[in-house]
């Protein structure tokens, strides 16, 4: 019994680990990025300083897709979830996944890693 206690602790540990937000020589933290957009494409690039850009600026009714990349294993960002949508999509490495989001309503959609560790938004106005 103590023994898997032990290993609850241990495995826990490592998972937060591999999520911290702290930041390393090679990789400082990214500072708030804000795009606007009218309508189009969004490239988010995911490594080991998260989500950049962190905020994207849509135009309501104008189509919008998100092409998330990851670019480093270097992050817990392996995965994008929008809590909002009920969207969770894996982040391959170096492969585009593309994200349509709704634009209908002015909404503020956060997205986040898997671990809600590096988060962004899309503000729809």
């Amino acid at each position: 019994m103590m023994r898997s206690a032990l290993v609850c602790v241990v495995a826990s540990f490592l998972a937060l680990a591999g999520c911290s937000k702290a930041p390393t020589a090679e990789a400082p933290p990214a500072a708030s990025v804000v795009v606007p957009v009218t309508g189009g494409a969004v490239t988010i690039i995911a490594d080991a300083k998260g989500f950049t850009p962190t905020e994207i600026h849509a135009t309501k009714g104008a189509p919008l897709s998100l092409v998330f990349r990851r670019t480093s294993d270097n992050t817990c960002a392996k995965e994008v979830v929008f809590p909002d949508l009920k969207i969770r999509r894996p982040l391959p490495l170096d492969e585009a996944v593309a994200i349509q989001m709704p634009t209908q309503i002015e909404h503020t959609y956060r997205f986040q890693c898997g671990m809600a560790m590096w988060e962004g938004s899309v503000v729809v106005k």
